[in-house]
């Protein structure tokens, strides 16, 4: 029984881990797009510069998703207290 709530637990951190950091990925992006569209509507003559500053904004975003699934996957498959 012990084991069996302890598997259950870890499952529901890993489903957390990813969940949340997919949506604060999610969040971010959308803000940045927003952030964007924006600007450009505002001053259309700056769109070269401001798509690099948006790429970056996003891929920076995306790396809080890579971090949640890392954290997911060490806590399915390379958990020490199993």
């Amino acid at each position: 029984m012990e084991g069996n709530l302890q598997l259950a637990l870890i499952c529901i951190g890993a489903a957390l881990s990813i969940g949340l950091a997919g949506l604060g990925a999610g969040i971010g992006i959308g803000n940045i797009g927003q952030g964007a569209c924006m600007g450009l509507a505002r001053n259309p003559e700056v769109q070269p510069k401001l798509m690099v500053f948006m790429i970056l904004g996003i891929a920076l975003a995306e790396s809080i998703a890579i971090y949640g699934l890392v954290i997911s996957l060490i806590l399915l498959y390379a958990n020490p207290f199993l």
